[in-house]
Order: structure tokens, then C-alpha cells, then sequence
């Protein structure tokens, strides 16, 4: 993929060798959002066109989706550099984009906008900055204490421990192994497709829909990290039952205190089967990365997966914003 020219600004190819170069200005950052990870981004985007440039000392991404730049992450930079980088990224989107009304900074952190608002010494130039754009806040990361996770204790983990207690005893000649992407590719992407089949068959109607627009990014996204699982640093696991590949999840490190699962797929009609691997690979990720925390991500809006992902009790949920025109 070749650079992109905006005017005098030269946007490079977001590529597997940009993982040095994003993690140095991400090593710096108190963040434990799940999607400031350059796995996370690499893989979502395998779809998608990604361009990268430092702007003002600050590293950011953009991403080009039917001609229109908008940016993944805001500006990563000391705090002194970043309103600077917005308002340059900005120019840079509305000089590409047919229209302002295309431009936007995705998944910006609580701690920037609080910085903004509570600034004193800049506090002119972000006022000012205010007028001219819209802070909206989206989804929620959901964030967990690990050894909640794996201990299950108490009367409000009681339905999850009688689900597992009943997937062990229902398949007591289950097998869990470590993601190998050799072995597991093929397995991996059949369980995927009938895992979406599944979905749709339960879902709501009026979630089918939107749910539908995702599934093709998110079948890129699955294969894009098999191909690239070594090189980004992941860690995985699979459940079998009785020869038959019946789940899998992947996941990383954020920071030092909290790991993420990237993807969790588990066969819908396999009793207990998710709420068994999730607890396992808790266990991994403890065990990898000595880590208190799990995030695992939003709920994309989806009701449903909200209603799973509050009934395990998160610790705290952490706010993402968006950045728009006025």
C-alpha cells in the first residue's frame, strides 16, 4: 500500500512494521481502554485502509473507508502536544473528505477530556477548541478484577459456577489446548461461520441487522489475526468436545495491571461452553501476564451482549468518546 498525500501532510501505510513505532507512544500512555493496543487496531483493520503520521510529536491514526479519513485513536502524545495534533488532524481529514460532517477522532479516553476540561495554563486554546467541536461520549469498556473471574465466588456468581459445574459434567472428556494458528486455522473459521449462523437464527430482529454489517469486517478481522498471530503477540486457547473444536479466545496485555480479550467464539448451542472458556482463559491471562484486570471491550450497542457482560460484575466501565465538527 502506497503513502497517502493530503496536501503537504504524507500519511503512511498502516502495516505489521508499524508495531515498534505505535507501541513506544502507547508504552507512555495510562490507558486501559481495549482498543489502544496495536493488535487490537492491526486486526480491525484488515478491512480497511490504515494510515499512520507524527503530528506534532504526537502519533496518529487514521483510517480511509469509502474515500473519507477519520482518525481510530486520538493523537498519542504528551498532554502539551495533543490539542495542537487534534486541530492539525482535523485540517487534514476536511482537506481529503467530501464533506466536515465525515470527520471524526474515535475511542478518545475519559483522562484527555477530563485534561481539557480542567486545564488552566491552555485553558484559551481549548475553550476555543470547544466551539468548534462536539465531545460525545459512546460505548463502555468492561473492565473485571481477574481473581473475580476465576474464583466465581458469592451468591452473584452462583448461575455461572452452576454452568460450568454442568459443562464439566456434561463433557467431562473435554479437552483445552493453546491456540496453535497451524492446527486450529480451518477449525477456527468453521466455528466462526457457524457461530454467526447461530446468532442470527436467536438474535432479535431488530438487531440482525446492524449486527449483519459487522460480520464481514469481523470474519477479516478473525483471519487477519491467524495469519498474524505470532507477530502480534497473542495468546490463545481452544475447547474441544469429543474430537470437535466447540470454542476459542485470544487476547493480549494492555498494560502493566490489565490484559484484554481481543475474541471469544464458543458453539451457541454447547450449555455452559462459553462461561468455561472464559473463566479459563482468565486463568492464562493471569497466569502470562501476572495481571489484576480483564477488559473485554464493549458490547457494540448489542443489548443482549451488554446483559452478559454486566451479569459477570464488572469492576468498573470505562467510557470511550468520539470527537466531531460542530
Amino acid at each position: 500500500m502506497a503513502n497517502l498525500a493530503v496536501n503537504e501532510q504524507i500519511l503512511m501505510p498502516f502495516t505489521i512494521d508499524t508495531k515498534p513505532v505505535i507501541e513506544k507512544y502507547l508504552a507512555k500512555l495510562d490507558v486501559d481502554l481495549s482498543d489502544y493496543t496495536f493488535a487490537a487496531n492491526y486486526i480491525w483493520l484488515a478491512n480497511s485502509s490504515g494510515f499512520y503520521a507524527i503530528i506534532n510529536k504526537c502519533f496518529c491514526l487514521f483510517v480511509m473507508s469509502g474515500g473519507e479519513l477519520t482518525m481510530l485513536l486520538p493523537p498519542l502524545g504528551k498532554k502539551k502536544y495533543i490539542t495542537d495534533a487534534i486541530v492539525k488532524c482535523f485540517e487534514i481529514m476536511n482537506e481529503n473528505n467530501s464533506s466536515p460532517y465525515y470527520a471524526r477522532i474515535d475511542y478518545v479516553q475519559e483522562s484527555m477530556i477530563d485534561e481539557f476540561l480542567q486545564s488552566t495554563d491552555e485553558a484559551g486554546n481549548i475553550f476555543e477548541m470547544l466551539e468548534h467541536y462536539l465531545v460525545e461520549k459512546k460505548l463502555v469498556d468492561y473492565i473485571y478484577q481477574v481473581d473475580a473471574l476465576i474464583e466465581l465466588r458469592g451468591n452473584s456468581y452462583h448461575t455461572k459456577r452452576t454452568e460450568i459445574n454442568k459443562f464439566k459434567k456434561s463433557y467431562p472428556d473435554h479437552i483445552v489446548e493453546e491456540l496453535d494458528t497451524h492446527k486450529h486455522h480451518d477449525e477456527i473459521v468453521n466455528l466462526f461461520n457457524k457461530w454467526v449462523a447461530d446468532r442470527v437464527k436467536y438474535m432479535p430482529k431488530e438487531e440482525a441487522e446492524v449486527f449483519l454489517e459487522g460480520i464481514h469486517q469481523e470474519r477479516h478481522a478473525i483471519k487477519h489475526m491467524l495469519k498474524n498471530y505470532t507477530k502480534l503477540n497473542l495468546i490463545g486457547i481452544v475447547l474441544y468436545i469429543n474430537g470437535e473444536l466447540k470454542g476459542f479466545t485470544v487476547g493480549e496485555r494492555i498494560n502493566n495491571d490489565t490484559a484484554t480479550v481481543i475474541i471469544e467464539k464458543t458453539d451457541f448451542e454447547v450449555l455452559g461452553c462459553a462461561q468455561f472458556i472464559f473463566r479459563e482463559f482468565s486463568k492464562m491471562l493471569k497466569e502470562h501476564y501476572d495481571v489484576t484486570y480483564i477488559n473485554v471491550g464493549d458490547d457494540m450497542g448489542f443489548e443482549n451482549l451488554k446483559k452478559v457482560k454486566m451479569s459477570y460484575r464488572p469492576f468498573k466501565l470505562v467510557p470511550k468518546y468520539t470527537i466531531y465538527q460542530k
